[in-house]
């Protein structure tokens, strides 16, 4: 069967030059762009419940950019000022461009990964006798958490914001060709929203091994998988797929 439609299941992108805009244009496409998810931050009660100070940590490792924003935003809840001598490890440059949204960057000390915390080993190591604060969402993989004690880092965990399931009720009369997931959450919040889900000829795309193995124990059929050697991105992905039903 062609494809016609899309759904993603992420916010729209805020550039007009977004590979989905020439997706759209190069196959004449519709893709509609619906978040599965949501993050909700937690209270400044709740970071006190987890027995975290903010006045106890040397540097903050921060890997998505919610953490950044939810950071920020208990620090100014709590009346905490940032000390300038604090250290920034991001862990991308995306990461890191971020941050000057609340750091004068020439200012502080910022070290930024290529795209994985793991590359900042060295400077992590260098730093190994002082605090360090990671920001994060209530669902959490194993990677970083397993990096930062075969350290052996002096670190806590805050969970400063929490992944809820949005409300798409709206959808469930409305159907696409593709449906697009970047995380377990999403698959999830597909199940949740829909119990009586049934896959039939939608199908399904997902980004990253553990979206993978969600779909498959959600007994999905995958159809399109990324990121590959062939296909780094899941915009690439989908048109290479595309390429061959819509002939």
């Amino acid at each position: 069967m062609k494809v016609k439609t899309i759904l993603v299941s992420q916010p729209e992108p805020s550039s007009d030059k977004s590979p989905y805009n020439k997706l759209t244009e190069k196959h004449k496409l519709t893709i509609i762009f619906r978040p599965f998810i949501h993050v909700e931050g937690v209270d400044a009660k709740e970071v006190r419940r987890q027995k975290v100070d903010f006045n106890d940590f040397q540097n903050i490792i921060l890997t998505s950019r919610n953490a950044v924003d939810n950071f920020f935003r208990l620090c100014k809840e709590m009346r905490f000022t940032v000390p300038d001598s604090t250290k920034y490890f991001c862990q991308s440059e995306a990461v890191a461009f971020y941050l000057q949204k609340y750091v004068v960057y020439r200012k502080r000390k910022i070290y930024v990964g290529e795209k994985k915390i793991e590359n900042l080993e060295s400077i992590f190591k260098k730093f190994n006798k002082e605090t360090f604060l990671f920001p994060t969402s209530d669902m959490l993989s194993k990677d970083v958490p397993d990096f930062l004690e075969k350290l052996s880092l002096n670190w806590q965990r805050a969970i400063l914001y929490r992944t809820v399931v949005s409300d798409l009720s709206d959808l469930r009369d409305v159907y696409y060709d593709i449906l697009v997931f970047f995380s377990p959450s999403g698959i999830e919040s597909l199940f949740k929203n829909f119990p009586d889900f049934k896959q039939k000829e939608t199908r399904i795309a997902v980004y990253g091994n553990s979206t993978i193995q969600a779909a498959k124990l959600a007994k999905l059929r995958i159809d399109i998988k990324a990121p590959s050697p062939e296909t780094p991105s899941m915009t690439m992905a989908i048109e290479k797929y595309i390429e061959k039903v819509n002939k």
